[in-house]
């Protein structure tokens, strides 16, 4: 093995250790993953500069799809090119994934869907959304035209209920966006960013990123085979999620309860789960998956729902110097904003709000969890033990 062979598999070793034990570490959400990304990769390692950061996250925000998965994904690549990207998306998303797989195959095997901890789970899934919407509301929807476009969001989003809806609320939305907001001033002082990969490597990425959305449900519909039909929800859900993984909750939803693959209780005692365990939100993903068919399944919704995210990432890295320079784009992202906005109200309410607040006691212990959560500052896994004791107490009384 020659030196340069040897460097390479130091630093691969080195990204895998960093990004693991934010794995295991980074609880919170998506902004606060970016904030212990800062921390650990722009403060303590000086992996790279302020405003480097402050643009790939830029770009990530930009893309549908995990943000704080993608930043990782982007470092990663920045660092040791696309080997590194990968290296550092799995550190980061393993221990969760494994996590949320046992927690489904211990439900699977208990048949404790019914128990009331779970009921508390869905407590905590209500509590842990409306937070997520006042956060995004307040920065996504500052002034009346984009307040008026979540509205309408929320109203189409309750009214047709649909495999299409969310998706001709986004395109519309988008298009609406880029008429209201054209005019967009950019920063014309950012710097240009080097990444290490082709032009030709970008294009292979994004063919294969809109290919796969056409193409899978054709074969799908062809070939009636379940581990197909699965890749397809997954890897849909994963290409049309804008704003973070709370958005991914209503796609997944009607992706997978309607069709009768698992039940409302399931879906959301695995929601509530989610919140207990660090790493992205998607890992979702690998509980749904491994409630439908065990372990494989686990992985392989993991494997569907992430990989538009490592396509896009690679494949707009090296074109994101001019696009972000591009203020209709902007415009048009402004609009799909604000109606991520209404569709997470919709959501709030149907399924997660109808199913889960049944009572004046549940919604006194989602206030409780909700003053938690928000104005005393505690862990999110505080919020999700005490949702779950609470849910007990509540089902023994």
């Amino acid at each position: 093995m020659n030196n340069t062979s040897k460097n390479k598999l130091i630093l691969l070793f080195e990204i895998l250790m960093v990004s693991t034990r934010l794995g295991l570490t980074s609880f919170g959400g998506p902004i606060a993953h970016l904030g212990y990304f800062h921390e650990e990769y722009v403060r303590r390692r000086k992996w790279m500069d302020e405003k480097s950061y402050a643009d790939l996250v830029a770009l990530c925000q930009f893309l549908p799809g995990p943000a704080s998965s993608q930043v990782g994904i982007g470092i990663g690549v920045m660092r040791a090119g696309v080997l590194g990207g990968v290296v550092s998306f799995l550190g980061f998303t393993l221990p969760s994934v494994i996590a949320l797989i046992v927690f489904a195959l211990l439900l699977n095997s208990f048949g404790f869907t019914d128990a009331g901890w779970i009921h508390g789970l869905k407590i905590v899934a209500v509590v842990v959304v409306a937070h997520a919407i006042l956060g995004m509301a307040k920065n996504l929807t500052p002034d009346v035209k984009r307040k008026t476009l979540a509205l309408f969001a929320i109203v189409a989003t309750l009214l047709w209920q649909t495999a299409f809806t969310q998706v001709g609320i986004i395109l519309l939305a988008g298009f609406i966006g880029l008429l209201l907001y054209r005019n967009q001033t950019i920063d014309s002082e950012s710097e240009k960013i080097n990444f290490p990969i082709s032009h030709r490597f970008a294009i292979v990425c994004l063919t294969l990123f809109f290919g796969l959305l056409i193409i899978l449900p054709i074969l799908r519909e062809v070939t009636n085979l379940t581990w197909i039909a699965m890749f397809d929800s997954f890897y849909r859900s994963g290409s049309l999620v804008f704003g973070g993984g709370h958005v991914v909750l209503p796609l997944l939803e009607r992706e997978f309860v309607p069709t009768g693959w698992l039940t409302e209780e399931e879906f959301l005692a695995g929601y509530g789960a989610t919140q207990a365990v660090p790493g992205p939100l998607f890992t979702f993903a690998a509980y749904i998956g491994a409630v439908v068919n065990g372990w494989q399944g686990g992985l392989l919704a993991t494997v569907s729902i992430f990989l538009p995210a490592f396509l896009l990432i690679l494949g707009t890295l090296p074109f994101w110097n001019s696009l972000r320079r591009n203020p209709k784009i902007k415009g048009a992202l402004m609009g799909v904003n604000a109606a991520v906005v209404g569709i997470l109200i919709a959501a709030l309410y149907h399924p997660i709000w109808t199913s889960s607040i049944l009572s004046t006691i549940d919604f006194a212990l989602a206030a409780v969890l909700f003053s938690m959560l928000v104005f005393w500052k505690l862990p999110p896994w505080v919020i999700v033990l005490t949702g779950a004791i609470g849910g007990f107490l509540l089902t023994s009384l």
